[in-house]
């Protein structure tokens, strides 16, 4: 049953980033690297930026644990207080996000000429209609989530990219000005509408199952502190800043910078999503069930970190050398320019680097929520944002310094997360395997050096990315024997 559940999960996971991928690519063709492209990735990425700042993270921490010790009548009545707190908060930001749409649009995106502020704005006040229904779709995937309906809560987002893909699709056939924002903005509603309707319609056997307890019981289940709901949001909704808070920054620099370094990061957000993050998932009811019977958990983080950290070395062995080749693929359509490309691959390479110190942050940061311990995490977080926010202004809206920023303050999180972990550390992490994966990146770098790779034909530098991504697996599968055990676990 795990087996199945986990093909699925993985397959519906994998559907969701490559039509997500496709969305990226649709708008980079409507609209290339130009101030309509800037509207156009915040308007339709704000709605499920806010919910996932403020809930989606924390909903999981709080509610997963919680619903556990209720019965189905009583986890009912905890969804519906916290659907009517999420609504009511959500109506009251978005009147927020409303009333200071245009204040709020030239500090997201400061690069923009006068003209195109208002319809900057404009953009906002859909994306501000659209937050309610994102925050209610994200209680409702957690509920999926704890139902283990991994059907219900992957394909909602294939319901939401797929018809944003429709929308930019018709929309960058010619619309301009308000029309670009309108016909947006129609789109962003309805793709919230239609998820809402998908997750509502996965959730209707929820409400046949019979009563376990009294009506009363159930109405009187209290939801967990406010303290922890704090502590969860943080620990969930920091790492989402960082990278928007430097695209942002990245606008300093004119029109279509920030549609360009959301492209870049792009590049970085797959495998960390699809590969490191993924095997902290899988690793953690292994972690939690070492800790919780007392045995030596050594053995089942160092495998976590030995995998995550090799597949964070292939995927930055695969884009040393072929970031141009994918950015072209991905982004190299309609109205995007060379020099836009360029760019894409250039700021790609750099924050590709993230990927080492994000597999410690992620393996790290799954063992102390297993003893929960994120508080300190959280502060490493707000400092890394701290540092991003009084050196970023300062570096001109360079988008590759602003991914090395980026890279440099994610290396300060994973020493703090690793140091965390206590003397234990020493012996919890896979040197061997670190030590030869990490020294096999002189390869590709070495050939990203001696070979016109920017100019190389597209399909010859893709299988060339992927071969030294094979081979950087196969060097740590030969050389590790934790990485042998984890792929076999």
């Amino acid at each position: 049953m795990f087996l199945k559940a986990g093909v699925i999960s993985l397959a519906l996971l994998l559907a969701s980033r490559v039509l997500g991928l496709l969305r990226e690519s649709a708008q980079a063709a409507a609209f290339g690297a130009s101030g309509l492209g800037d509207v156009a990735v915040l308007m339709l990425t704000l709605p499920d930026w806010v919910a996932g700042l403020v809930a989606t993270g924390a909903l999981a921490y709080v509610l997963l644990p919680h619903w556990v010790g209720q019965q189905a009548q009583a986890q009912a009545a905890t969804q519906r207080q916290v659907a009517r707190a999420l609504l009511a908060g959500g109506a009251a930001l978005a009147l927020a996000l409303a009333a200071g749409a245009r204040p709020l649009a030239g500090l997201l995106v400061p690069g923009l000429q006068p003209g195109l502020a208002d319809l900057a704005a404009h953009g906002l006040w859909w994306s501000a209609a659209a937050v309610p229904a994102a925050l209610l779709a994200a209680l409702w995937v957690t509920r999926l989530q704890h139902e283990r309906d991994f059907l219900g809560m992957y394909a909602a987002n294939l319901v939401v990219n797929g018809v944003l893909v429709a929308g930019l699709l018709t929309v960058g056939r010619g619309g301009v000005g308000p029309a670009v924002a309108s016909g947006l903005g129609l789109s962003l509603l309805l793709a919230m509408g239609l998820r809402l309707v998908w997750l509502g319609w996965r959730m209707r056997p929820l409400a046949r199952r019979p009563a376990a307890e009294p009506p009363a019981a159930a109405a009187a289940t209290a939801l967990p502190a406010a303290s922890l709901w704090t502590w969860a949001a943080l620990s969930a909704g920091l790492p989402l800043a960082l990278p928007f808070v430097a695209r942002s920054l990245a606008s300093q620099s004119g029109e279509g910078a920030l549609a360009l370094f959301n492209y870049a990061w792009k590049l970085v957000e797959l495998p960390l999503v699809l590969a490191i993050q993924l095997v902290a998932s899988l690793a953690f009811p292994v972690i939690t069930r070492a800790f919780a019977t007392g045995d030596d958990p050594a053995q089942a983080v160092r495998r976590a970190f030995a995998l995550a950290w090799t597949l964070a070395c292939a995927a930055l062995g695969a884009l040393i050398v072929g970031a141009p080749a994918v950015a072209r693929l991905l982004f190299g359509w309609g109205r995007m320019d060379a020099r836009g490309l360029d760019s894409v691959a250039q700021w790609g390479q750099v924050g590709a680097w993230s990927l080492l110190p994000q597999a410690l942050i992620a393996v790290a940061l799954t063992v102390l929520a297993t003893q929960g311990r994120m508080k300190a995490v959280a502060a490493a977080y707000a400092l890394a944002l701290g540092g991003l926010l009084a050196v970023g202004p300062a570096l001109g809206g360079n988008g590759a310094r602003l991914m090395g920023l980026l890279d440099v303050v994610l290396v300060g999180v994973a020493a703090v997360a690793v140091g965390l972990l206590g003397p234990a550390w020493r012996r919890w992490l896979p040197w061997r395997a670190m030590g030869l994966t990490a020294a096999s990146l002189v390869l590709p770098a070495l050939a990203a050096l001696a070979l016109p790779i920017g100019s190389m034909n597209m399909v010859v530098a893709l299988v060339l990315s992927m071969l030294f991504a094979i081979g950087i697996v196969a060097i740590g599968w030969l050389g590790s024997a934790d990485v042998r055990a984890a792929v076999r676990r």
